[in-house]
């Protein structure tokens, strides 16, 4: 019982109807229970799908500690350790805002407006239920020696901007912060428009920095790209030979009864 409730919370395999629907409807919760943070005010209606959607995520979260042996396997140390990982901490965090306690530590929590933004937490959730996105979760993670080269190499570039910038045109940018701010969205290539230089130097500054900007930004897309066509082509091909292998069942016993 235990390792089918694992195999249908977890994500869908091809063939397991259960799984899908199971995936299909807490992707759906998920979208639902967003939704009332695009309104200011709380309706009736909001706060039924609020209790209704976290009673499911709470079922949820107390299935995967039910099985958490079948997927550390780690023995009884599991079940200890399953509270302390990411994805069990982002679980607790997306069920904490709606606890409506009259008083005690959670008290101060409710009063804060964080509480009812930590609810967009919600679609990390939703990472464990599409394969598409479980597929981008493991390149980014077999990736990360590579994606951190790239971001230790983004961090310089917006430091060594900023400091450039920061002493070049003093009057434009108050504070090194400023100058931080500056580098960064212009690194992103957003350009709100709010921080610019005005002298030629400056500009000139701008220039070089944004087409080194330019190829940084793409560097991540890069990786991530060619790693998710990689795994989707591994996948595939995992699935052709799966297919294949009942296939070639029967003609290794017609050879083996001809060799006979």
């Amino acid at each position: 019982m235990r390792k089918r409730i694992y195999e249908i919370i977890e994500v869908a395999r091809p063939g397991d109807r259960a799984s899908v629907v199971y995936d299909g409807v807490m992707l759906a919760l998920i979208l639902i229970s967003l939704i009332p943070l695009a309104f200011k005010e709380n309706t009736p209606l909001f706060e039924a799908a609020e209790l209704f959607t976290v009673a499911v995520f709470a079922l949820d979260y107390v299935l995967r500690w039910f099985t958490a042996d079948l997927k550390q396997q780690r023995g009884v140390w599991s079940f200890l350790l399953y509270p302390f990982t990411p994805w069990a901490v982002v679980d607790l965090v997306s069920i904490l805002p709606a606890l409506r306690l009259a008083n005690g530590s959670f008290k101060l929590l409710r009063s804060l407006r964080m509480m009812r933004a930590l609810r967009v937490l919600r679609v990390f959730k939703a990472m464990r239920y599409s394969r598409s996105l479980v597929i981008i979760a493991g390149v980014i993670r077999h990736s990360r020696h590579a994606l951190t080269v790239v971001a230790f190499l983004a961090s310089g570039y917006i430091l060594v901007s900023a400091l450039v910038i920061f002493n070049v045109e003093p009057e434009s940018f108050k504070t090194f912060f400023d100058a931080v701010y500056w580098a960064t969205v212009s690194l992103t290539t957003v350009g709100y428009g709010d921080l610019y230089p005005v002298t030629t130097i400056g500009r000139s500054v701008a220039m070089i920095s944004s087409l080194f900007g330019i190829a940084v930004v793409a560097l991540p897309a890069g990786i991530i790209t060619a790693g998710y066509m990689e795994a989707l082509q591994n996948e595939r091909a995992g699935g052709e030979n799966d297919a294949a292998q009942p296939e070639r069942a029967p003609s290794q016993k017609r050879k083996k009864a001809s060799a006979q």
